[in-house]
C-alpha cells in the first residue's frame, strides 16, 4: 500500500510541484490549503502577493483538480491569530522585530497541519520549501540541510522543526533549483506555473507593519523623540511601532552624516539613532532554543551564524548559558542584531539550531 502525503498547498508554484512530483514517485496524495485570516476582519483588502487569499485557495485546488488528488482547506484561524498575529502584535509593542513566517511554521503549518494529517491517517506532511531532511544514522537523528538552490534556501525560517516533525516531512524541492520547479510546472501544464512568488507577511498589506498594528489594536501610538545615546534629541518619530534596528530610510532627520535605529526605549517612547558604526556589535544572547543535531550544547562550539534571513552566515562561537540560553559571540562585529529576530546556527550545510534574540 502507498504511503500517504498531505501537501500544504499555498496556490503557487512550489507547492504545487512538491505535490506533482510526490505522486509521480507513488505516494497517495491529498492537498490541504490552510484557511488563516479573513482579510476583512483583520482590516486588510485582498492582494495578490500575499497569501491566504480566496484566489490562492482556488488556485491550490485546481491544481489539486488538474493532477487528479483530494483536496481540503483547513480552518486555523483562530490558532493563526493567538500564535501568528498576536506574537507580531505583541511583539512590536514590546520594542522587538519579531519573524511571523517563522511562528507559522512553528504552531500552525508543521503543528497544527500535521495533526490533522495524522487523523486522517498520513504517513507524513510535505510543503514547497526549498530545505533538504536526511537521516543520520551515526547520530540517530533527523538533520535539517541547506537546498541545491541556494538563493532559496529557507532553513533560517525551518530551525524550530523538532525531532519528531523531522521524520514525518518531506521537503522534495531541496533536490531542485526554482528555475526547474518552474520547467516542471509548464511541463504538467500547471497554469499557476508563472505565478509570482510571495513577497509580503501576509497579513501586512504593502509592508506597512504600523498600519497593520495600530488598525488591529485600535492603538494610535503616540509620537516622541529620536535621540542619540548621550540624550541628545534629534526631531520627533511618528510611533515607536513604525521603526526597526538599522533602519536608515523614513527616519526624517537632518544631520551631518546618516543616522540608524540603534534602539527603541519603550518606556521613554524614544527612538535612540547613532552612526554607521555604533550599529555593530560582536555578541548576543538567544532564547528559546531548538537544536536539531543534538538534545543539548556541550561546552562552546564553533558555527557560523546569521541573524536575519537575507544575511550570509558568519563565523561565531556559541555557549550554553543559564540552561536555557545560548551566548553567540561573533568572530566579527555585526551590523544591527535585533531584539525578536531569530539567530540560525549551522556547521557547512547543515543547521544546528537557533533561537530568538534577547
Amino acid at each position: 500500500m502507498a504511503e500517504k502525503v498531505m501537501v500544504a498547498m499555498s496556490g503557487g508554484v512550489d507547492s504545487s510541484v512538491a505535490a506533482a512530483i510526490l505522486k509521480d514517485k507513488g505516494y497517495e496524495i491529498t492537498g490541504a490549503t490552510l484557511k488563516l485570516f479573513d482579510n476583512e476582519e483583520i482590516g486588510i483588502c485582498e492582494k495578490q502577493k500575499t497569501c491566504c487569499a480566496v484566489k490562492d485557495i482556488e488556485d491550490a485546488r485546481n491544481v489539486a483538480l488538474t493532477l487528479g488528488f483530494p483536496f481540503y482547506v483547513f480552518n486555523f484561524k483562530d490558532r493563526f491569530i493567538e500564535q501568528v498575529i498576536e506574537r507580531f502584535v505583541r511583539g512590536y509593542i514590546n520594542g522587538e522585530t519579531p519573524n511571523p513566517c517563522i511562528d507559522c511554521n512553528r504552531y500552525i503549518k508543521f503543528s497544527e497541519l500535521l495533526t490533522r494529517a495524522s487523523l486522517l491517517e498520513n504517513d507524513f506532511i510535505a510543503t514547497g520549501h526549498y530545505a533538504k531532511i536526511e537521516y543520520d544514522n551515526a547520530s540517530k537523528r533527523y538533520l535539517l540541510k541547506k537546498p541545491v538552490d541556494l538563493t532559496k534556501d529557507q532553513t533560517y525560517v525551518l530551525y524550530a522543526l523538532t525531532q519528531e516533525q523531522l521524520s514525518k516531512t518531506k521537503f522534495v524541492l531541496g533536490d531542485y533549483k526554482k528555475s526547474e520547479v518552474r520547467e516542471i510546472a509548464e511541463k504538467i501544464g500547471l497554469y499557476n506555473a508563472k505565478k509570482p512568488d510571495s513577497q509580503d507577511i501576509c497579513f501586512v498589506k504593502d509592508g506597512k507593519y504600523g498600519d497593520f498594528i495600530e488598525s488591529y489594536t485600535g492603538i494610535k501610538f503616540e509620537k516622541g523623540n529620536f535621540v542619540d545615546k548621550s540624550g541628545k534629541i534629534y526631531g520627533q518619530h511618528k510611533g515607536i511601532i513604525n521603526y526597526t534596528i538599522g533602519q536608515r530610510k523614513g527616519l526624517g532627520i537632518a544631520h551631518s552624516e546618516p543616522l540608524f535605529v540603534l534602539n527603541k526605549d519603550i518606556e521613554n517612547n524614544t527612538v535612540i539613532v547613532g552612526t554607521e558604526k555604533e550599529q555593530y556589535s560582536k555578541t548576543l544572547i538567544a532564547s528559546d532554543i531548538n537544536l536539531i543535531v543534538n538534545d543539548k550544547l556541550q561546552g562552546q562550539l564553533k558555527v557560523y551564524a546569521k541573524t536575519r534571513y537575507r544575511q550570509k552566515e558568519q563565523k561565531a562561537t556559541i555557549q550554553l548559558i543559564d540552561n536555557d540560553k545560548i551566548l553567540v559571540e561573533f568572530d566579527q562585529p555585526q551590523r544591527a542584531i535585533t531584539k525578536g529576530q531569530a539567530v540560525v546556527f549551522y556547521d557547512g550545510d547543515i543547521v544546528v539550531g537557533g533561537g530568538t534574540i534577547q
